[in-house]
């Protein structure tokens, strides 16, 4: 490909086909005639030397290729819409716009319910999208991050990306109230023979993590991608989770489970704010970034307590 011969406008239309699978209502989505929306397929079809587009039974349907492109070319859009809506200056004030984190539950609960609070009082027009991580971003985190506005993670997740630090959190671990092979305390032997909750997939949950490093492979019964289901999959069982403590003051209350510290030295959680260098000199962005650190600086300054 020679970018500089390629009309980037193909690559809105490129999209618009791949996702109506129809010339006419892709046309009429970017506001195209039918004539011209064929002359742009065809131009596509010569570029990729692939039909992208093929008739079967009468509709349309995507080659191999076609299908790969189809999320490619949104993400490219995304990319060229943030590309080119960066502002030299910013009035958060009069400002009409939307950022976009990605973030567990965790993070839009503890950071995000605070950020909104902050961004409602100075900059009423300013929308806030909370998208739930995957275990897919740390693959590929420059594609990721390159159609959003930051990502909310903890620090040593991913690496090569600018970031500010935001707060510290605390791990405990959670078990039912009325547990009844357990005391006041835990012990490693308890994390290795109780069965397991975890965030996330089995293998790769910040608990298997942190609990690998000391040797000890969890025995996993239940895995959820919210970390504020933790203590129902626990209540009235004999399964342990580990939890950030900040979360844990705020919602065990509403299950049957009691807090209890980690029996060995668990690496603390540093909440991280993690963006694409596209944004790096956006003044709206940049006026996020400073709301964020405020709202991180205002967390940090709180006294989380002991289990």
């Amino acid at each position: 490909m020679n970018p500089p011969r390629l009309d980037l406008n193909l690559v809105i239309a490129l999209r618009a086909l791949l996702e109506e699978r129809n010339v006419t209502r892709a046309g009429e989505r970017i506001g195209l005639s039918q004539p011209a929306m064929s002359a742009a397929l065809s131009r596509l079809r010569r570029h990729f030397d692939d039909d992208l587009l093929m008739r079967s039974r009468g509709a349309y349907e995507l080659t191999p290729l076609g299908l790969a492109l189809r999320e490619r070319s949104a993400s490219a859009c995304d990319l060229l819409d943030r590309l080119f809506s960066a502002q030299a200056d910013f009035d958060p004030a009069a400002a009409n716009r939307e950022f976009t984190l990605l973030t567990s539950d965790y993070g839009a609960f503890i950071f995000g319910a605070e950020l909104s609070r902050r961004l409602h009082q100075e900059a009423p027009g300013i929308r806030l999208t909370f998208q739930q991580t995957s275990p897919a971003m740390v693959e590929n985190p420059a594609t990721m991050l390159s159609t959003v506005d930051g990502l909310l993670m903890p620090h040593g997740i991913i690496e090569g990306f600018p970031t500010i630090n935001l707060y510290e959190d605390r791990w405990v671990c959670i078990v039912a109230d009325d547990h009844a092979d357990l005391g006041d305390a835990l012990s490693l032997e308890d994390l290795a023979h109780l069965p397991w909750v975890v965030y996330q997939r089995p293998y790769d949950a910040p608990a298997t993590r942190q609990l690998s490093m000391l040797g000890i492979s969890p025995r996993v019964e239940v895995s959820v991608q919210s970390f504020q289901l933790l203590p129902r999959m626990v209540e009235g069982t004999r399964r342990i989770a580990m939890i950030q403590e900040r979360l844990a003051q705020r919602i065990t209350q509403f299950a049957a489970v009691r807090m209890l510290p980690c029996p060995f030295e668990a690496v603390p959680v540093r909440e991280t704010m993690w963006w694409h260098p596209l944004h790096d000199q956006d003044a709206a962005h940049i006026w996020l970034r400073q709301k964020a650190a405020e709202v991180g600086a205002t967390l940090g300054e709180e006294e989380v307590g002991h289990a």
